[in-house]
């Protein structure tokens, strides 16, 4: 049965549907904001490596002339550009997903940029990784972001413009308002990124308006699941008091279908005779009869004259010869008859055994109760040309209701033969009883048959659940009742489609009443 609480990570139903849009919104972008966080510490690493190497192979050759010694540059991309990674690295491992980190990291990619054009000796190309870190920037969906990163490009722009313009544009003199053009360019940059941003959380928006209605959608559907739960539970008592009968009624079904192969094999018998019969050579036999009528007084000149007289008992002979071949098949047939309706007899008064309204526990033999299931199915299994294997271990007698443990073995016995339909020539149906432990005996009905798909290996217990053409789905259902009832159980077990099934009943040994 379901618990009637709400299921961990569900909306309650009272919630309004904006509310959840707003909290799938939020849980969205705090997701891309941690993921933005993690792909800007892995990116901040590789810079700062980056740098090292810019300022070892390429910073001599670009600050060539310049006063400026090589070492610097290499003291300046490891250790400058060392701390300007620390932190936001920092952040993003231990503060993901937070305000501070982004602007953090916003801050220190346009410093990273800055220090990449200032190892290159301000070259043209350099310039492009900040248009390239205010795009990787926009990935946040923030445009506050992008507003902390261009006054950043806007600060370094400006300072080094006017007071070292070599170490940005590679000049030792340029125009006063040359940095303002870079700038533009930044700005011009950041209209579009700011339109596919708003684009970006728009869609986002959406998503979790679509999501916020499935989920209202899903929740009202909960809702009326667990009051079905609370419906069907009201209706497990009726359910439980009604199994039992229904149990019975399959053992009546299962019985009435062997009753009905050994009347077709009656069937068979009678028509075989009814046959015989029409064939007889009757009218030849009036004939003759007929004949010895009109020449009753004088027989001896009849016999010695007539032509016909002469012919007469060399005809009887052939005749009785005729009448005896299907006599012997009428008696062969006949026998059939007689067995087949002993066979019948035997199955009426066992089911009339069995068919007794009270429950009344009593100390039986395992091995009496399993030979009584077998007894009962013992026509149709021959029928389907089963081999029935038994495997009965010695245990103690339990204290049960046979009228419920019997239609459970019945029924599963039913199900083995009809599994083995479509098994090829070797159709093995075994029966094991043996000890489950200490205190349980289990009966196992072992095929070599259909199997069970893993999906379907708790489904087989739901009342309804079937997978024949002509099941109703209630026999596994009604007996893993009765095994519960009793203080046991009913297990399915199949390696899959095709490599048969296992189903284990097992039965406590007990000396009270097993509780309801």
């Amino acid at each position: 049965m379901r618990s009637s609480a709400t299921p961990k990570g569900a909306v309650k139903p009272g919630l309004e549907e904006s509310e959840r849009t707003a909290r799938l919104y939020r849980i969205s972008q705090r997701r891309n904001h941690i993921q933005t966080d993690r792909l800007f510490a892995k990116l901040m690493v590789m810079q700062w490596l980056g740098g090292i190497v810019i300022a070892v192979w390429l910073s001599p050759m670009a600050w060539s002339g310049s006063s400026i010694q090589p070492l610097w540059h290499i003291w300046a991309a490891t250790c400058l550009g060392g701390v300007i990674s620390a932190a936001p690295v920092l952040l993003a491992w231990r503060r993901p997903g937070r305000v501070v980190t982004r602007h953090v990291i916003a801050v220190a990619q346009i410093l990273t940029s800055a220090l990449l054009i200032h190892l290159t000796g301000g070259r043209f190309e350099t310039h492009f990784h900040i248009f390239g870190s205010l795009t990787f920037l926009a990935f946040y969906r923030d445009w506050r972001v992008l507003v902390t990163a261009t006054v950043v490009v806007v600060v370094d722009h400006f300072v080094r413009g006017v007071f070292w313009p070599q170490s940005i544009f590679g000049e030792l003199a340029a125009g006063q308002w040359r940095w303002m053009e870079h700038v533009g360019w930044v700005l011009i940059e950041n209209v579009f990124l700011t339109i596919s941003i708003q684009q970006n959380l728009t869609e986002t928006l959406e998503v979790a308006k679509r999501r916020s209605r499935l989920e209202s959608i899903n929740a009202e559907i909960e809702s009326q699941v667990i009051e079905r739960t609370a419906e069907l539970t009201e209706a497990h008592q009726q359910l439980l008091v009604t199994s039992r009968q229904a149990g019975m009624a399959e053992v009546a079904t299962n019985v009435l279908h062997n009753v009905g192969n050994v009347l077709n094999s009656v069937n068979v018998s009678a028509e075989a005779v009814a046959g015989k019969i029409r064939h007889f050579r009757i009218a030849s036999l009036k004939n003759v009869a007929q004949l010895l009528r009109e020449h009753e007084h004088h027989l001896p000149e009849f016999f010695t004259q007539d032509s016909r007289g002469k012919e007469l008992p060399a005809y009887m002979v052939q005749l009785a010869e005729s009448l005896a071949e299907p006599q012997k098949v009428i008696l062969q047939e006949m026998k059939s008859l007689q067995n087949n309706i002993e066979h019948i007899k035997q199955i009426v008064s066992m089911q009339q055994g069995h068919a007794r309204t009270s429950s009344v526990l009593e100390t039986l033999s395992v091995v009496e109760i399993v030979e009584g299931a077998i007894n009962i199915n013992s026509a149709s299994i021959t029928r389907h040309g089963v081999t029935l294997v038994r495997e009965f271990e010695k245990v103690p007698p339990v204290l049960v209701d046979r009228h419920k443990v019997l239609p459970i073995l019945v029924n599963l016995l039913s199900n083995a033969k009809h599994a083995l339909d479509h098994a090829g020539e070797d159709k093995r149906l075994t029966v094991r009883v043996a000890m489950g432990g200490k205190d349980s005996v289990q009966i196992k009905v072992i095929d070599n048959g259909a199997g069970i798909a893993p999906e379907n290996l708790t489904r087989v217990f739901q009342h309804g659940f079937t997978t024949k053409k002509d099941g109703h789905g209630f026999g596994l259902h009604s007996g893993a009742l009765a095994a519960r009832e009793m203080g046991g159980k009913l297990i399915a077990e199949s390696d899959g489609v095709g490599r048969g099934a296992v189903f284990t009943l097992e039965l406590p040994l007990q000396t009270t009443q097993p509780s309801s």
